[in-house]
């Protein structure tokens, strides 16, 4: 043994170093790798593809782009990953008639806006103007219109207080195509009922009602609807009990209402 040559465990296990080879060959291409995404992140950031270059708005009806826009502070050229979506979150919902607005990142450099709007319920004629009231019961005074609306009732001869609430209230609990078919509300109080309103059909009908029995009433106007003859037009009365007068007739029919089947 003292006179034999000494062999190295490396020669004598080959394998051991072509592992250890293959390790360090690994190391190095991860440490490369990390190397190089370091430089290319770097390099997105300082690039303008970091940068806000289209900014897409949808699900809005009433407000242009150039208003959510202009709304969320938003402009090109910033920082996309900087952004403070929270924050442009709130900026638009600033706009009266946004319920919710959502804020996402799509890379490489664009905005996507999805906006909620609630809907106008009502309008509150004043004079000449028309006011939008919203399903949350908010009148937008800042928002006059001077051209008559068609796209939901016209509340008239109303006056801000407890009655009006009442009525945007009563709508609200109302299934939409009942509100659909509504073109001009008119409070018209009388000796015994202070909640009396009249009610002008997009249909021809019209409806005497009284708002403390108006929502339960007014649901089944489909169902009266169908057990009238549409070519003979005349006042529907729903203030005690269901009953129908044609405007050329001194009788008066009684109609079925589901609820009192």
């Amino acid at each position: 043994m003292g006179k034999g040559k000494i062999v190295s465990l490396e020669d004598r296990v080959p394998k051991l170093k072509q592992q250890r080879k293959k390790k360090a060959n690994r190391r190095l291409i991860l440490l490369l790798l990390l190397f190089f995404s370091l430089i290319a992140c770097i390099s997105y950031f300082q690039s303008p593809l970091s940068k806000v270059k289209n900014i897409n708005i949808s699900g809005q009806d009433l407000y242009t782009e150039e208003q959510i826009i202009n709304e969320s502070g938003l402009s090109k050229f910033q920082n996309i990953w900087n952004l403070d979506k929270k924050g442009i979150q709130k900026q638009i919902k600033e706009l009266p008639e946004v319920k919710e607005a959502k804020v996402t990142i799509k890379f490489p450099n664009t905005v996507l806006i999805h906006v909620e709007e609630y809907k106008r319920i009502a309008y509150f004629a004043k004079e000449t103007n028309y006011f939008p009231i919203l399903e949350n019961g908010r009148i937008l005074k800042e928002q006059k219109l001077t051209q008559l609306p068609l796209d939901a009732p016209i509340l008239k001869k109303f006056s801000e207080g407890k009655v009006l609430k009442e009525m945007i209230y009563s709508l609200q609990e109302l299934p939409s195509e009942v509100v659909n078919s509504i073109s001009e509300i008119h409070h018209t109080p009388n000796d015994t009922d202070l909640y009396h309103i009249t009610l002008f059909m997009n249909d021809g009908f019209e409806v005497s009602a009284t708002l403390r029995t108006f929502t339960e009433k007014m649901s089944h106007y489909p169902s009266i609807l169908s057990q009238l003859d549409p070519n003979v037009k005349g006042v529907i009365d729903l203030e005690v009990g269901s009953y129908f007068k044609a405007y050329e007739s001194e009788g008066e029919e009684v109609i079925e209402n589901e609820s009192e089947r």
